[in-house]
């Protein structure tokens, strides 16, 4: 999936001329928590967060060093965290070093960067064009489409099974390849076998039950110790069983 397929389009973006108060009510009424900041050329030159406004000096929230850390900062440090909590200019307190990606860039890669790199949006660029921009709602926003758009329920107890088999097959190093036996009687997944790892159970469970068709998850499953050898019962955290979640 590209970035391109989700991100907004109708971005809300402020100038670096633009006052604090402006971006402020434009937060609000779009319900937003941060603003690309474009000059008047279209080019995008910083970015503005709720986390640029947290300290200020409006709300006395400025941080209170110790007269030891000021004196090893220097005044130009200091000088910088006074713009940051009173200028009342964007230019003044946005972030300039703005982290952004292209429209073709892998929703995957995106992802990875947005954890990395601990930020919440990222500004999607083609060329020094602002064409969209990407954002954790975005991408909720998409997984509610996908389970919104998911397949009808295969017809048939083996065609149900099928389906199991092959996302436990998609699931990667965790999932059992042997020892584990998938039967479907009538929309209920019983699973049997053996596991070596109690994560496992819930894993096992929650790829029988997210698979269209499957009305119930009968968990039979022995959890045995790789070391000792000893069959250990289930806690009572992780019950036997699970009913499938409503739509």
């Amino acid at each position: 999936m590209k970035t391109a397929e989700i991100m907004s389009r109708d971005v809300v973006s402020i100038g670096p001329d633009d006052t604090v108060r402006e971006a402020i009510r434009l937060m609000l009424e779009h319900r937003i928590s941060g603003l690309p900041v474009v000059d008047a050329a279209g080019k995008l030159v910083g970015i503005l967060s709720e986390g640029d406004l947290m300290r200020r000096g409006e709300t006395g929230t400025e941080r209170q060093r110790r007269p030891w850390i000021e004196f090893l900062l220097g005044p130009g440090r200091l000088a910088e965290d006074y713009v940051k909590t009173h200028g009342r200019r964007i230019a003044a307190i946005m972030t300039p070093d703005v982290v952004s990606i292209g429209p073709d860039t892998p929703v995957e890669e995106a992802v990875g960067l947005m954890e990395r790199r601990r930020i919440k949006r990222l500004p999607v660029l083609d060329g020094d064009r602002l064409v969209g921009i990407l954002s954790r709602a975005d991408l909720m926003a998409a997984v509610g489409r996908i389970l919104d758009g998911e397949a009808a329920p295969p017809s048939g107890d083996e065609a149900i099974r099928a389906r199991v088999l092959a996302e436990l097959e998609r699931a990667g190093g965790w999932a059992p390849r042997s020892g584990v036996t998938v039967t479907v009687t009538d929309g209920v997944a019983a699973l049997d076998g053996v596991i070596f790892d109690e994560k496992e159970r819930a894993a096992l469970r929650v790829a029988a039950e997210n698979v269209p068709g499957v009305k119930h998850v009968e968990d039979r499953l022995v959890w045995v110790e790789p070391v000792s050898g000893t069959v250990l019962e289930p806690s009572p955290a992780e019950p036997r069983s699970d009913r499938k979640p409503p739509p």
